[in-house]
């Protein structure tokens, strides 16, 4: 391959981690700004997962992610979703995604790395470690970031606008996040 498309590509690989950072910013803006009475409201008449539920969920399947598919890496503990407080799930978010970008960086940016296959469950065939599984870590935040949105909405506790604005600064988000800019 030229250099120009070593170059070309290595530089695509190093985006699609920063953009793992940049999904997980997300997280963290929605989870500073959401009113703490909404973390354990229930809808009138549901019985179904209440905001912390969810972002547990998030978690508990990022250290899956990690224990099937980079065991070699640390993963963070496991939170319990009747005790976890929104702080607590803040933080634990932020390591697991810090370990996702690891796994991702050694699927992704360092072929021949130590993370060969993507395993999202015990059940699911795996995949070759690369691009999709990426694209799939990202959708299944993002689905999840959807859900506590809504919920937060439709229990009252809508996040102000500004902050769901912020949401979509890209530009902000990748400075904030440490990197030069999204490309």
């Amino acid at each position: 391959m030229p250099q120009s498309q070593a170059h070309v590509s290595d530089d695509i690989c190093q985006v699609l981690v920063e953009s793992y950072a940049v999904n997980e910013r997300m997280f963290q803006i929605v989870l500073e700004n959401l009113d703490p009475a909404a973390w354990r409201a229930q809808q009138p008449g549901s019985r179904g997962r209440t905001i912390a539920d969810v972002v547990v969920h998030v978690h508990n399947m990022r250290r899956k992610w990690l224990r099937l598919s980079a065991p070699h890496l640390k993963s963070p503990a496991p939170l319990d979703r009747v005790r976890c407080t929104q702080e607590q799930a803040r933080t634990a978010l932020a390591q697991s995604a810090a370990g996702c970008a690891e796994m991702l960086a050694e699927a992704i940016v360092q072929p021949k790395g130590k993370v060969e296959t993507f395993l999202r469950d015990g059940w699911a065939k795996p995949w070759p470690a690369g691009a999709a599984m990426l694209v799939y870590m990202v959708t299944h935040d993002a689905h999840h970031r959807g859900q506590v949105c809504m919920l937060a909405h439709q229990l009252g506790f809508p996040l102000p606008q500004k902050v769901t604005a912020e949401m979509w600064s890209w530009e902000r988000l990748w400075k904030k996040c440490g990197f030069a800019h999204p490309r």
